[in-house]
Order: structure tokens, then sequence, then C-alpha cells
């Protein structure tokens, strides 16, 4: 378990930013979805702070379009909930946004971004934590992928659940790496 999470994080080494200053411009931005609101009713800071992420890349003219994928089903729209705030929050143009609707988890939305969307080179806004991951997954399908940290949640609560989960999913992307599995 340990070396699966070394693999990821040494292919991913170096891939990911935190200051807008030091990225590379690409032409698009690929935005992982998460829920806009808690269980509470309150906003997200995951989703507000990837928000503010990708609008920052934009407004610094580091990128020229946006995928925003998540899940939608009956009731529920992380894509359409992510696009409304980025033009009405962000000041985003509508038409430079793009929603994937079937962005069901991590793997599902770096595929459909080369196979559907047929975009190489990506910026991933997500957190940190979740761009080695996201990271792991494009390099192993053969993309150019930057990836751009949110601003992580300061809450210890989070931190713990959000690494210890991780840690698990990282072994879960080398498994499916090795055994040539894809969610497609």
């Amino acid at each position: 378990m340990i070396l699966a999470n070394i693999w990821v994080f040494s292919l991913t080494d170096g891939r990911s930013y935190e200051k807008i200053s030091k990225i590379p411009p690409r032409e698009t931005a690929l935005v992982l979805g998460t829920s806009p609101k808690m269980m509470s009713g309150v906003a997200n800071p995951y989703f507000t702070s990837r928000m503010d992420a990708v609008s920052l890349l934009y407004h610094h003219g580091k990128i020229k379009s946006i995928i925003v994928s998540g899940e939608k089903s009956q009731g529920y729209d992380e894509p359409a909930a992510m696009k409304k705030f980025l033009i009405y929050q962000e000041g985003i143009p509508e038409d430079i946004i793009v929603e994937d609707p079937k962005g069901f988890n991590t793997h599902a939305s770096i595929l459909r971004c080369k196979n559907v969307y047929k975009k190489e080179n990506v910026i991933i806004v997500t957190q940190g934590y979740h761009n080695i991951r996201a990271l792991f997954f494009a390099r192993n399908n053969k993309m150019n992928a930057l990836g751009f940290n949110a601003q992580e949640i300061d809450k210890p609560e989070s931190y713990y659940r959000n690494q210890f989960r991780e840690f698990f999913a990282r072994l879960q992307a080398v498994t499916y790496f090795i055994i040539g599995y894809s969610p497609e």
C-alpha cells in the first residue's frame, strides 16, 4: 500500500501548482466536481474553493475554456451548479464553459476530458490531496496535464478524513492501472 502511494507521488511530483504566477498556461481547465452544498445546507467550502481557483486561472489569462465535470442525476447536478456559480459569482463568460454530466468519479472525468472532449493539455483544478490522484490518471492516459490546487480547507477533521480516503483511493488507482481497468 505504501509503495503504491509512493509511486503515485513520484509520477506526479512537480506537476501541480499553488501560485498563479508559476503555472504555465493551457487551453483548458478541467474542474473536478463536488457538491455545492454540504448536508447541512450551507455552501461547501471545497466547491467554492475550486470555483475561486478556476476563476483565478481564467482572469489571469492562464486558460481559455473550462470543462466542469461531475455527477448529474435526478435532482442533483454538479456541472450545472459549477457553471452557474462561475457565470454569476465569478464573471466568467457562459460560452467558454462546457458541462460534463458523466464525470461520476475522478477517473471517468479524466478519461472523458481526453476521449470525449479531445483535450489532453489541461490544467486540473481540485484540492491538492485530490490532484495527486487526478494527475496520476492523466499521466497514465498520456495526457500532458498540470494541476492547480484549490485552497485547502483548514478543518482538522476534514484533513485527516481526506488524507485517509486518498491513501486508499491512490492504492485503487494503481490497482486499476495494473489490471487495465477503465470506467468507460
